[in-house]
């Protein structure tokens, strides 16, 4: 059987109450530290959004879905002209901790969504690293990391 619709499914657990984790995911002073670079705003729901990227030069339009506090958010985003739908859900765990768990979707099962389900699926388990480490320790995962991407940096 072949899927027609391609569909990415990330999950991580944080050492960290669902509150804190939330107000990462949702706050841009918080988001600077291990995503964005840049918004216009804090993630609320029917809000439109621009995000910025410290490594790449475009604005990313949001737009903000659902948002159920401490425990669902979802927005939709433009990747090639295709609308994508991000769904996160928070599960409380024991030791007071929080699973993340993360869909977007979805792309036609071709070479074009191929190319989206795996470079996704690699930035969707990067920006649970980058959660973890910056809601855990402080830490900027992301700094520095991405910058070889730019396009002053690639040979030609």
């Amino acid at each position: 059987m072949t899927t027609k619709q391609l569909e990415i499914k990330v999950a991580m657990q944080i050492q960290k109450p669902i509150h804190e984790v939330f107000e990462a995911i949702v706050n841009p002073e918080k988001m600077v530290n291990y995503f964005i670079s840049e918004s216009n705003g804090i993630m609320q729901e029917g809000k439109e959004l621009i995000w910025k990227f410290p490594e790449f030069d475009f604005d990313c339009p949001v737009r903000v879905g659902k948002i159920e506090k401490d425990k669902f958010i979802s927005y939709y985003w433009m990747i090639d002209d295709i609308e994508l739908l991000v769904e996160m859900t928070l599960t409380e765990k024991e030791n007071n901790s929080t699973l993340v768990s993360i869909t977007e979707k979805s792309m036609e099962n071709n070479e074009k969504g191929l190319k989206w389900l795996s470079g996704n699926s690699f930035g969707w388990s990067n920006f649970l690293s980058c959660l973890k480490a910056y809601v855990e320790y402080g830490i900027n995962l992301r700094k520095g990391a991405f910058d070889f991407m730019r396009p002053e940096n690639q040979c030609s």
